[in-house]
């Protein structure tokens, strides 16, 4: 972490596009802020945008601007995220979830430095720097041929790497200090000691929700705690190793383990097998869809990131499946 702080500061006063690299729930939007907050540009907008939250279509209008009458429901002229980051710095997260069609516009955008609203012909100019992040290795996404590999470069000017919580488990007692006076402000309450034992456990915790669940937890000792200490009864069982993760899975690295093996590991069989191979691919494949889309609450947003594939994949997969919606419930 005193590696990534270190490249932050001298980063921050460049121009120099930055990808940020690291699982969901590491701080990457905090070091994309820092990187804000320390530049040139600190007076001017900070545009966040999630790229894993829209549809392709609405972020193609969301990122670029449209004009009126360019889709249905277009009822008047929108200025884009990039064209609102003038001067300043816009925020690209997920960026692994955009499509290679988009990718292509947003590898202009940043070599040319120019776009069009969707619908329009007009060019604009815009002097925004751009902070891309990514939850998954983009690289491998290039090799997949699911991201350019113009475009990774391009991002690609200075990697920072977040570690997970797991790996900084001596940042854990700083952090919790830090999110106890957080929360207490915002509770009215005052919980500012932190009983050892509940340090040692969270620190024995490998953390797969990185340091927004620990950051939840905290935020929950403090608004259950009856005196000015957190103690290790505050602390959640499944910290504690008392209770598995709720759900069918421990976590997004074997959803999408799994997923992988059923996209590539099972192509070795012979050709004599193949129909039964298919077969087995399929109802795999189905039931892990099914399941993800069940733990997430059919959010496809979601579904998609913990299976590590594109969103649009997942719909086409939903709709071959007939799994694009939750199962009504049976009449008892």
């Amino acid at each position: 972490m005193e590696e990534v702080y270190r490249v932050t500061r001298r980063v921050a006063r460049s121009n120099a596009s930055v990808l940020l690299l690291g699982e969901t729930g590491t701080g990457k939007e905090l070091i994309a802020t820092a990187i804000h907050r320390l530049s040139d540009r600190c007076n001017g907008p900070f545009v966040k945008v999630n790229c894993g939250a829209l549809s392709e279509s609405l972020l193609e209008s969301e990122l670029f601007g449209h004009v009126r009458g360019a889709f249905t429901g277009a009822v008047s002229n929108r200025t884009g995220r990039f064209e609102a980051a003038d001067t300043g710095t816009i925020f690209l997260d997920e960026i692994n979830s955009t499509s290679l069609e988009l990718q292509v516009k947003l590898l202009r955008v940043l070599q040319e430095r120019e776009f069009e609203r969707v619908g329009d012909t007009q060019t604009h100019r815009v002097d925004t720097r751009v902070i891309a992040a990514s939850n998954r290795d983009l690289q491998e996404e290039v090799n997949e041929e699911r991201f350019r590999e113009d475009l990774y470069w391009r991002l690609n000017v200075v990697p920072i790497v977040i570690p997970p919580l797991r790996e900084r488990r001596d940042d854990i007692p700083a952090m919790v200090a830090h999110f106890l006076n957080i929360y207490s402000e915002a509770n009215d309450r005052y919980v500012v000691h932190i009983e050892p034992a509940a340090i040692e456990a969270m620190q024995e915790y490998h953390w797969p929700g990185n340091v927004r669940e620990l950051q939840n937890y905290v935020e929950r000792a403090v608004v259950m705690a009856d005196g000015d200490e957190l103690t290790i009864e505050l602390i959640p069982a499944v910290v504690l190793g008392n209770e598995k993760p709720k759900g069918r899975f421990r976590g997004a690295d074997v959803e999408s383990l799994s997923f992988e093996l059923v996209r590539t590991g099972l192509n070795d069989s012979k050709d004599g097998d193949s129909e039964l191979h298919e077969r087995i691919v399929t109802r795999v494949e189905r039931e892990l869809i099914a399941q993800v889309m069940e733990s997430c609450n059919y959010v496809q947003t979601k579904a998609a990131v913990r299976l590590g594939i594109n969103r649009n994949t997942l719909h086409k997969k939903l709709k071959e499946y007939n799994l694009e919606s939750a199962p009504r419930p049976v009449d008892e």
